[in-house]
Parts: structure tokens; C-alpha cells; sequence
């Protein structure tokens, strides 16, 4: 897959250190809460997974699978829950789990359905922030790194549902989706 890529925008090695670092930070935050961890699928999932195994806490996982960009390279603007909660947020304290946030729609709208949920708390850990597309101002809780305004893919993040297994952080050659 490597033959694919433009660049490496971020070493699997950093990747993993930084997943670290978070894990310990919303233990800390998290410690007695027993906080339910919510994966916006597909791309959170691998983040998701390695994010929990830092965390020496108790705590419970459920997953949203949520689409605003169906094959395209931007978002349409429309956010759609294909896939919803397991179990109910009442009086809980959620994490959603984000690969990336790019316009913040997404999360803005999830964050107005949990609130009416009754949720104890919200909060957002993003793996990767791009501000350069933000379209309102939500700002995640956590981030892992913060990237410029180009198409990346690994770690989650796919082209076409492809890429989500490279274990980093890679641009595309232009070539490859021309």
C-alpha cells in the first residue's frame, strides 16, 4: 500500500504513542464515571480499539454508524444515522470516538440528539482534526493531531472502503483517485 501513498503524514510509531498519551488522559477524566464510549463507524473503529486497551478504567463501547459523505471527497451537508445506539445514553457520560473531524456537522448534530437523550455529559476524542473545512465551530475535547487540508487516508480512513487497514496516516498519490 506504501506504493500508493504521496506521503506519510503520520508514522504508525506516532500514531500509537499519542493513542497512549489519550488513553491516560481520559482515564484520568473518566476514573469512577464508568463512561459509555461511542465509535462513529467505520473510520473510528481501529482508533477506537486501540484508544480503549490505554485506558485503565471501567467502561462500556457502543457504536453509531453515521454517513455524510457516502463515495465522495466532501461532505454533502446531510447527516444520516444508518446505524444507531445500542443502549440508552441516559444519565451517562459519552465519548463519542471520531476518526476525524472535517465541517463538524456530523458532530454537532449528534451531540443535539444525545443532548435530547438525556445524556450526563458529551464529550469528543478525534483522532485527526482538520479546522481548514469547519463550517460551524465545534471543536473536539481531544485531539490526536491536527492536519492540513489534504485527503488522507489509513488508520480507519478510507478511499472508495478501501485503505482502512494502512497503519498510518498517508496523503494519496493524485493519480490513484484521478
Amino acid at each position: 500500500m506504501d506504493e500508493l501513498m504521496q506521503e506519510i503524514l503520520i508514522p504508525a510509531d506516532e500514531l500509537q504513542a499519542r493513542i497512549k498519551e489519550l488513553g491516560k488522559e481520559l482515564a484520568i477524566e473518566y476514573k469512577d464515571k464508568n463512561p459509555l464510549l461511542v465509535c462513529i463507524l467505520k473510520g473510528g473503529m481501529p482508533f477506537m480499539a486501540d484508544l480503549m486497551k490505554n485506558m485503565d478504567i471501567l467502561l462500556e463501547i457502543d457504536f453509531m454508524d453515521v454517513s455524510s459523505y457516502g463515495d465522495a471527497f466532501e461532505s454533502s451537508g446531510e447527516v444520516k444515522i444508518v446505524k444507531d445506539l445500542s443502549e440508552s445514553v441516559k444519565g451517562r457520560h459519552v465519548l463519542f470516538v471520531e476518526d476525524i473531524i472535517d465541517t463538524g456537522r456530523t458532530l454537532s448534530y449528534l451531540y443535539e440528539v444525545l443532548t435530547a437523550r438525556k445524556a450526563a455529559s458529551i464529550k469528543t476524542v478525534s483522532l485527526l482534526n482538520k479546522p481548514s473545512h469547519r463550517v460551524n465551530n465545534f471543536q473536539a475535547n481531544w485531539v490526536g493531531f491536527e492536519i492540513p487540508d489534504k485527503f488522507v487516508v489509513g488508520y480507519g480512513l478510507d478511499f472508495k472502503g478501501q485503505l482502512r487497514n494502512y497503519p498510518q496516516i498517508g496523503v494519496l498519490k493524485p493519480e490513484v483517485y484521478a
